[in-house]
């Protein structure tokens, strides 16, 4: 692997509030960060001129449902309970292990292609070994730095809720003893839990003690529209299972005694802003969070209803946070004196905040010496970028895919000059086209509980 000096950019590290250094040098050395500065003098490394470029740390979602991608945007036009519907009792029965790893590949390239290079896979449409060993070969294939969150399937998923059915132990078991032995690789194995609001509170228990048997972190919803009017965290703390180790997905009905809960017992939160806005979640909980203590991280989370870029998600959870803290001098007749939430505390949302609730917060989020080279280079010469001022407001409220240029994971570029490497996209696009066919196909003219709007009578030409 070579070494690499990004010369002459733009440095937003992520690692302090606010941290520039502009311009400024990243050296790389055997896939992590060897050194920043200025002027360093590197003779046996490879000099990239990013002079007026932003070279800033990968983003990182925490929960995204991957395997739906071959499925995007079916569910656009969906509330919550016509989701769980729609996938869970629905299109979610008829995908193979080959368009589970043909939606994992898809989405995987998705997210490097627009700088995310750490994402949390919630896979939860697991019907098989076959079907879990295909995602995780895709999110290997693929490149970028991975938590593999095991969610079972259609068993847990697909029937009566709160689900009697367990989370399926054997097949975790399986993988913690073979490939997911250890927790050096760049895909590592979590468990991601239904909790009390769709299972059980035995069945809840009883998950709980495989992750803690395992040593594997948790991601859990709670929170969610109605559903998480049912106070889940009281009742997990009741049952003693609130931990540093897991992560609170979504958490927008909860009461605020629960959120000093989570605070309390040092769990980390991830809100899906643009999903939770769409389908009837509630208002997002960014400031409800900070407000107790803890610093929020973010996610796509439904690929099926939105797209898979999280320069989208920062400036939806700006925007609607911005809007809850001006009401209030709105509504009395008075000018805001101040915002509270800033674009640099958003970009770190996305970026260490993301690292630290998937585990990875040594490894990962953020641009400093000793840490795994997971970097990003946007272009700052577009029409929508130059010239440079802030480079958070930048990032949060000007950058888009489109300004990706390049993308390293461990000091590899997995995208160079605008283009994914080592990537056949007609091969991508076949494998993404005849899943689609496949899956919405064998469910084409069927009614869904009568909850499909529209009838998936569908026009595939």
């Amino acid at each position: 692997m070579p070494n690499l000096l990004l010369a002459g950019g733009i440095v937003v590290t992520c690692a302090g509030p606010n941290e520039v250094l502009w311009p400024g040098d990243v050296l790389v050395r055997d896939g992590r960060i060897a050194a920043i500065g200025r002027d360093l003098d590197v003779p046996d490394a490879e000099r990239i001129d990013v002079s007026g470029r932003i070279v800033m740390p990968g983003l990182v979602d925490t929960h995204r449902h991957t395997w739906q991608s071959v499925v995007r945007n079916i569910a656009s036009d969906w509330t919550l309970d016509q989701y769980l519907v729609g996938l869970h009792a629905g299109l979610s029965r008829y995908f193979r292990p080959e368009d589970t790893y043909a939606g994992n590949l898809l989405g995987a390239l998705e997210a490097l292609d627009s700088g995310v290079t750490t994402l949390l896979d919630w896979s939860h449409n697991l019907f098989t070994p076959e079907h879990t060993d295909a995602a995780i070969d895709a999110l290997e294939e693929a490149g970028l730095r991975a938590v593999f969150s095991h969610g079972g399937g259609a068993p847990q998923w697909g029937g009566v809720m709160p689900s009697p059915v367990p989370h399926p132990a054997d097949d975790v078991r399986r993988l913690r003893s073979g490939r997911f032995a250890a927790n050096d690789g760049r895909v590592t194995l979590g468990l991601a839990l239904r909790g009390p609001q769709f299972s059980t509170m035995d069945v809840t228990v009883a998950d709980f003690a495989l992750a803690r048997e395992l040593d594997l972190r948790v991601s859990v919803h709670v929170g969610d529209g109605h559903w998480g009017k049912t106070r889940p965290v009281h009742r997990m703390n009741a049952a003693g299972l609130l931990a540093p180790t897991t992560t609170y997905v979504h958490c927008n009905t909860l009461a605020e005694d629960e959120l000093k809960l989570i605070a309390d017992t040092g769990g980390s939160a991830s809100v899906a802003t643009d999903v939770e806005m769409q389908m009837g979640h509630g208002w997002p909980a960014t400031g409800r969070l900070l407000a107790v203590g803890v610093q929020p991280s973010l996610s796509v989370d439904v690929c099926s209803s939105i797209g898979g870029d999280m320069f989208t998600t920062m400036r939806t959870t700006l925007a609607v946070q911005r809007a809850t803290d001006n009401h209030a001098a709105v509504e009395a007749g008075e000018a805001p004196e101040r915002v509270k939430l800033a674009c640099s505390d958003v970009l770190r949302f996305a970026t260490i905040e993301g690292a630290r609730a998937n585990g990875l917060g040594d490894v990962t989020g953020s641009l400093e010496v000793g840490k795994a080279a997971d970097i990003v280079v946007l272009a700052g010469d577009t029409l929508a970028t130059t010239p440079v001022n802030n480079p958070f407001g930048t990032i949060v409220y000007a950058a888009h895919p489109g300004l990706v240029r390049d993308v390293l994971v461990d000091g590899r570029f997995v995208k160079r000059d605008g283009r994914l490497v080592g990537v056949d996209l007609d091969r991508l696009r076949a494998l993404a086209e005849a899943s689609r066919d496949h899956v919405i196909g064998s469910m084409a003219g069927a009614e869904i509980g009568g909850r499909w709007q529209p009838e998936p009578k569908l026009n595939l030409a």
